[in-house]
Formats: C-alpha cells, structure tokens, sequence
C-alpha cells in the first residue's frame, strides 16, 4: 500500500514536470539552445569562441543589435513591426561624424542631437501608423528608404571620421579596476558576484510571493537547475572577461537598459497595456487605454534605441560610412523572434529578445571563426528564424 502511494506521487510528480516543462518550452528551449550552440562552437572551433579576447568581441559586436532588439520587442508586442531601424542607425552615425568630425561640436552635445533625431524620427514614423492607421510596414518601409538615402546624402558617399577618444569609449572603452589589481579585474569580478546575487535573490522572492498568492509555480527542481546553469555561465563570462580587459562599457549600458526594459513590461501598468495592444487592440480601446498613444510611445522609443544604437555602432568602428546598418533590421528581427515573440503581438519577454540576439550573435560568430562564407551564414540565419517562427505556430496550434 506504501510502495502504490509513493509511486502515485512520484508519478503525479513527473507528470506535473511534463506539464510545466510543456507549457514552457519555449523558455527553457532558448536557454538549451543558447547552451548547445555555443558548446558546439566552442567544439569546433578549438576552444577559440570563449577565449577572453573573443567573447569580448562578441559583446562588442552584438550590443547594438541588443540594443535595437529591446525596442524592436515592444514594437512587435504592440502589434506592429519597425523595418527602417537599421538606416536609422546608420543616418544617426552619419549625423554624429558630421556634427564631431566636420562641425566641431563637443561629444557630449553631439550625442543629446543624435538622441533627440532619432526620437523625432520615431515621432514621426508612430504618428502616421498609430493616428493615421497606415500599416507600419508600409511607413517604415518608407522611412527603410528615406534615411538610407539621407546618410549617402550626409556623407556624401564617402566615410567619415576618425572620432576622439571620447566618442569612441562608447563602445570600445572599458570600465577601469577600482581596485588596482588589473588582472584579474576585482572590479568585474565584484559587479559579477553582485548581478549573481541579486538574480538568484529576485528568483527567491518571486517564488515565495507566488506561494503566498497560491500560483502555480516552477517545480523546485527546475527552479534549481536554471538558476545553477544561470548562475554559473555568468560567473563563467565575468572571469573570462576579467582576465582580458574587464568589463566593456557597452556591457554595462546593456544590463541597465535590459534591466529598466524588462521592469517596464513586466512590473508596470504602461507594459501590461502595451502587451494588451498587441492582443486585441480594439479590446484594449474599449477598456479606456489610449491605444494610439500607445503605439505612438513604442515607435518614439524604438527610435531613441536605435539612435542609440547608430552612436555605438559609429564609435567600435570609428568611422560613419555610407553603407552602415545595411540589412541590420532582418537581424533585429530575426533575434526577437527567435527569441520568443509572436507574429501577431502580444506575447514577448525582454530576457527572450536578449537571449535571441546572443544567439544569432554566437551564431555569426562561430561560423566566421570556422571560415563559413556569408552566403552560407545567410542561408542558416534564415532557416533558424523559420524553424523559430514554425515552433511559434506549432505551439499555438497545439494550444488552441
């Protein structure tokens, strides 16, 4: 009678697993994913893909898409998609080598300007789609066009630069050891320790609030072995890090910027109302939200970040050239759907969209190391974000 209890339980238990790990595949999909591609990487490249120089290099050269990704998330779970991000990143580099390199204005100056375009571009683009209900595909289409054609215009077709030392720690700078040691730097080994601390400490309270409230909660083991596998590739990363050079200053504005995304849409009013615009706008209308402010504010947004963006990428290459941000949307896209966002809005994490761009970032990375051309690298992106975005019907289907 025991022996049959105790089989009972641990196979409602199992059972209860199943079903949560059913119900959340996605989620723990990415992380696996993320994982097996880069221990594959790491396999076939001979151990070059997490040596220190390069998983610097692969901050360095995904920040801006992570950047962009974060604006890109809220825009498509607001039920609309924004295809002019990329020449809007290169018009608003274009924009800064003018105003530093042939004006002369201070770097501090320069970037306010560059922000405050890209956030009346993104004005003017959300005012067409959101008051004026013209698709947002077709107006940033247009603004695509538009502004790759103005930065050929701002440069003249030719590059533009070099900045000062001061543009350029945009991106390339790193945040100094405040301790002295150098290496390894006690500083990133602290600020790592610390995030670490706090991830685990939020997951902690998360659960206990969730048990206070009677929700349904992720099973301890589960629990554990994400927070093990978290908690352990961060510390992995900040020690590789603090043996090169220490902690990028790109990496810091992506935490941040990650951080304050990921409160705004899970803790805030203004994000659940944006996440209810992509999943019945006209409901959403009816229940008293401002819907076309909404989507006005997303597009604003999205054009601060990729402004933003324009400025980082300017400053790792150190020049503003014509070509910039050539086919960086498709990219920006490709990782937030990878990441976990649905076609038809609504449904979306931060953390997805970040993950989604390591991904690709990895991804394009280990395949360069491995000398695969960029026709090739092209055709696999583009298989990876089909598989996403079937994954993303089939779970739908298999829901409904």
């Amino acid at each position: 009678m025991t022996h049959t209890a105790s089989d009972a339980a641990r196979g409602a238990a199992t059972r209860g697993w199943a079903a949560y790990f059913g119900t959340h595949m996605r989620d723990y999909g990415l992380l696996f994913a993320l994982i097996a591609i880069m221990a594959f990487f790491q396999a076939v490249t001979d151990g070059t893909l997490l040596r220190p120089v390069n998983i610097t290099n692969l901050f360095l050269q995904n920040s801006y898409i992570i950047i962009m990704a974060l604006g890109m998330l809220i825009v498509i779970v607001g039920g609309n998609i924004d295809l002019s991000v990329g020449s809007v990143m290169g018009f608003v580099g274009a924009l800064a080598a003018v105003m530093i390199v042939e004006w002369g204005l201070p770097v501090g100056v320069t970037i306010l300007l560059c922000l405050g375009a890209g956030i009346l571009i993104g004005a003017a683009q959300g005012y067409w789609v959101a008051y004026w209900k013209i698709p947002s595909f077709i107006v940033t289409l247009a603004g695509m066009l538009v502004f790759r054609g103005a930065s050929l215009w701002l440069l003249e077709g030719q590059s533009v630069g070099p900045f000062p030392r001061s543009f350029q720690a945009l991106s390339t700078g790193f945040v100094p050891d405040l301790f002295g040691v150098d290496r390894p730097n006690v500083t990133a080994l602290a600020v790592g320790v610390v995030a670490v601390m706090a991830i685990l400490w939020m997951g902690l309270r998360k659960r206990a609030r969730n048990r206070a409230y009677g929700i349904e909660d992720e099973p301890a083991a589960f629990f554990a072995l994400r927070n093990a596998i978290i908690a352990g590739a961060c510390l992995f990363l900040i020690w590789k890090l603090s043996t090169f050079r220490g902690l990028p200053n790109v990496l810091i504005t992506m935490g941040v910027l990650t951080i304050v995304y990921a409160f705004l849409t899970e803790k805030t009013v203004l994000g659940r109302r944006i996440y209810a615009l992509g999943g019945n706008a006209k409901a959403a209308k009816l229940s008293g939200i401002a819907t076309e402010r909404l989507a006005f504010l997303t597009f604003v947004n999205m054009g601060f970040l990729a402004a933003l963006a324009g400025l980082v990428f300017a400053a790792r290459l150190n020049t503003a050239t014509p070509k910039a941000g050539f086919g960086m949307e498709l990219d920006v896209i490709a990782a937030v759907f990878i990441g976990g966002a649905s076609m038809s809005g609504g449904v979306g994490k931060i953390v997805g969209a970040v993950v989604g761009a390591f991904i690709m970032g990895v991804m394009n990375n280990g395949m360069s190391i491995m000398g695969i051309g960029i026709d090739y690298q092209q055709m696999i992106k583009g298989l990876v974000l089909l598989a996403a975005v079937i994954f993303d019907v089939y779970n739908k289907q298999k829901q409904g």
